[in-house]
């Protein structure tokens, strides 16, 4: 690809291609949802989340900011704002990534192998590694609250202005790597 702007388009409308729900902020490739399912047999599994994708100006030689929408229980993913603490989409992002791969590779990685030793959220990391099926328990219980396909679906039916108020609340990965000083 000659330019970032095209692999951009490539990349979307390679994701768009899949399986995969996409919609589009504005009609932008910039920002968008992706809804994405809990991966079968593990914990999350029949959990559906909408997750904001990010892409800067720099994409693919920038990493995407990626957060759920929708709230999800794991040490790695601040519960309230969505945020991901995920070394290949934060630090060792590399171009030849593509938005395909975060969300049939890595994001599935992600909820299988949870690492409460690099915690976003410390409640379920240290829940987590004290008391396993206390853990597991409570992220089934979230999954049926917070991760229904049928809330998806009346949020969608829902007026555009939620999608801007979902855009305020929403951090990105990189905005909490500012707050972390990283």
């Amino acid at each position: 690809m000659s330019s970032p702007s095209k692999r951009r388009d490539m990349d979307v409308m390679k994701l768009m291609m899949t399986d995969y729900k996409v919609e589009t902020v504005d009609d932008s490739v910039s920002q968008f949802f992706v809804e994405f399912n809990g991966p079968p047999d593990s914990l999350y599994s029949g959990g559906v989340w909408r997750v904001r994708v990010e892409l800067p100006d720099a994409y693919p030689y920038k990493s995407p900011s990626i957060g759920f929408i929708n709230r999800i229980y794991h040490p790695n993913i601040d519960e309230m704002s969505g945020s991901v603490c995920l070394d290949v989409i934060n630090q060792t992002w590399s171009p030849m990534f593509d938005l395909v791969n975060i969300f049939e590779v890595f994001l599935p990685q992600l909820l299988l192998y949870p690492n409460p030793a690099d915690p976003l959220n410390g409640e379920a990391a240290a829940l987590m590694m004290r008391d396993r099926p206390v853990y597991e328990q409570k992220v089934k219980e979230h999954c049926l609250k917070y991760a229904k396909a049928e809330d998806l679906e009346n949020k969608e039916n829902d007026d555009e202005e939620s999608d801007d108020d979902d855009y305020e609340n929403y951090k990105t990965s990189d905005d909490e790597m500012e707050v972390e000083g990283l």
